[in-house]
């Protein structure tokens, strides 16, 4: 189920391009276009780097949403149903095609940053440390996002049931501090899931972790996960 998965992402450059070069051509407009206009303390690209990991994995997202769908209603499921195929395997295998979509992305946000100056005091722990949150996040977005997949009617509303978690760390401190924005705004960036994951990236690159931002960002990741599992499992025994 992996290796088809792989393959439909391969042969499908809008799922690349959306999950790869797309966050690339947001971090290039936030860091040169308007990163001059904001005031964080150290340098943006530094700053807005944990941000555009998270935006990374979310904007792979729809692409799970919809090929769940297409899987459900174009009775793909029913023709494995009567295959020697675990029907485990055929929603775990859009999570685990997911993580490596969003660990392909994360990479290459990486390395464009380092090029435009990237400059982490993170110990080799620390790096560890990030790419367990990064793993963690794609599994838990994984599952949620196949939820959705499957309780959706069409391919088309499965894609736009995904756009929340798109839109999520632009209303967070991804790109400025929580504490500048406006009322109302403040408080849903700084009580949102995205927040403490991303803090708890940027505290890892800095080399400073926050043993705080840490427990909430994985106590929302393992929520998340555990949510869209149950949800996951749930629907696929009443549609499938």
């Amino acid at each position: 189920m992996l290796r088809r998965n792989l393959k439909h992402n391969v042969r499908n450059p809008v799922t690349m391009f959306n999950a790869v070069l797309f966050p690339i051509v947001i971090m290039l407009m936030f860091v040169k276009v308007f990163g001059g206009a904001f005031s964080v303390g150290d340098a943006y690209i530094d700053y807005v780097t944990p941000g555009l990991l998270v935006m990374a994995i979310s904007y792979g997202l729809g692409a799970t949403a919809t090929a769940v769908n297409s899987d459900m209603t174009k009775g793909v499921i029913n023709r494995f149903k009567v295959m020697d195929v675990s029907r485990g395997a055929m929603l775990t295998g859009h999570v685990v095609i997911t993580t490596v979509r969003s660990l392909v992305g994360c990479a290459a946000i990486i390395g464009v940053a380092f090029a435009m100056g990237f400059d982490p005091a993170a110990s080799a722990v620390d790096w560890l440390g990030v790419l367990g949150v990064i793993v963690l996040l794609s599994f838990a977005a994984g599952w949620l996002t196949v939820a959705m997949g499957l309780a959706a009617k069409t391919a088309e509303s499965a894609g736009m049931a995904a756009v929340p978690l798109i839109m999520l760390p632009f209303l967070s401190s991804a790109f400025v501090p929580a504490d500048t924005m406006g009322a109302g705004v403040r408080q849903f960036a700084e009580y949102q899931p995205f927040t403490p994951i991303i803090e708890t990236l940027r505290g890892l690159l800095a080399g400073t972790p926050s043993s705080g931002d840490a427990i909430a960002a994985v106590a929302w990741c393992l929520g998340l996960a555990l949510l869209g599992y149950v949800w996951s499992v749930s629907t696929f025994k009443k549609r499938a």
